[in-house]
């Protein structure tokens, strides 16, 4: 027989591939900033897909200056409130929590995620931080922030989403006054990203629960004469003698979906503060109405309706400069069918 060569069945990537720990996805790394002290990244909610037609601004595509068909993600993002100050050190093992300093006046709801430190000074707290700065112990600081769920009336919860945002921009001691000045208050998407802007989404996908080899690696489904008592959705082997157990390259059933993934430069097309503008008519499904502030992201976005999605500034940009799309119509159509 002819030796065949081709490409394994799967992507070998992300493995092992098991259920995410937690909905609210982890950063592990930042993008460089150079102006002045910002958070850098926002979060909200998937509200689900429209259309809209735009302005092409690509250089160079067949279709530029014309209008064309662009798909789009809706993401209902309320402002979120910012509920502590992080230090973090470094040492030989990695970068660790130093100290952190806390708000006072924070929203009730956030007791249902976390007990919030009572009787805390945080005015010390914040000097304690300034004075590990002068000392050198400090090397990056993060804000606490906390989604509002309650506010909106497609996400069924109230509990907030708590998750740490890089403070970048400046130096150290920029960055603590930054820190002071927002804290216990509500920062916008609006004040950390740009329409046009080249930004990072990342969210938990869709889980699919256990499935078999054929979908959750793309093997191909055996032929009749190759498959003994019907098991045609079954591999072939499980591999040679040699080595003697079953390698983990292996296609095999298990876990598909609910794993965190980062889709990388998407576009920002639009920013906008009254959700009846995009809202189709009986609402968007599976969620339903907007009616905060919300995005409009070009392409798709990981994960199903109602699910936390977190935005940071690209770290792989493609375009250095940032031009806002001009859109002429923002599809209202019933999703309903």
């Amino acid at each position: 027989m002819p030796n065949i060569h081709r490409p394994r069945r799967g992507s070998l990537a992300y493995s092992p591939r098991k259920r995410a720990k937690s909905p609210v996805p982890r950063y592990g790394s930042w993008p460089e900033h150079t102006g002045a002290p910002t958070v850098q990244g926002f979060a909200g909610y998937k509200v689900g897909m429209t259309h809209v037609i735009m302005v092409d601004d690509r250089k160079n595509s067949p279709t530029e200056g014309k209008d064309i068909m662009v798909p789009v993600t809706v993401v209902e993002v309320p402002p979120m409130r910012v509920a502590g100050v992080r230090a973090y050190s470094e040492d030989t093992y990695g970068k660790h929590a130093l100290t952190e300093a806390w708000a006072t006046d924070l929203d009730p709801e956030l007791s249902r995620r976390i007990n919030v430190p009572k009787n805390h000074d945080t005015a010390a707290a914040l000097e304690a931080i300034r004075n590990a700065i002068g000392e050198g112990k400090v090397v990056e600081l993060y804000a606490l922030t906390y989604t509002r769920p309650i506010e909106l009336t497609g996400v069924p919860k109230k509990v907030p989403d708590l998750m740490e945002m890089r403070i970048a921009g400046g130096s150290l001691d920029d960055q603590i006054a930054y820190a002071a000045e927002i804290l216990g208050k509500e920062v916008t998407i609006s004040s950390n990203f740009e329409v046009g802007e080249y930004v990072d989404v990342t969210a938990v996908t869709t889980g699919k629960g256990t499935e078999g080899p054929v979908k959750r690696w793309g093997v191909q489904v055996r032929k009749r004469k190759h498959s003994r008592g019907g098991k045609k959705r079954h591999i072939g082997n499980l591999g040679p003698w040699n080595p003697h157990h079953v390698r983990w390259q292996v296609p095999q059933m298990g876990q598909m979906g609910y794993q965190q993934r980062t889709e990388f430069n998407k576009r920002i097309l639009k920013i906008g503060t009254n959700g009846d503008d995009i809202t189709p008519a009986g609402g968007f499904l599976h969620y339903g109405l907007v009616r905060g502030p919300y995005v409009l992201i070009k392409g798709s976005v990981p994960g199903p309706s109602k699910r936390l999605v977190r935005i940071r500034p690209a770290i792989r940009k493609d375009e250095q400069t940032i031009s806002a799309p001009t859109i002429n119509f923002v599809s209202t159509q019933s999703k309903q069918g």
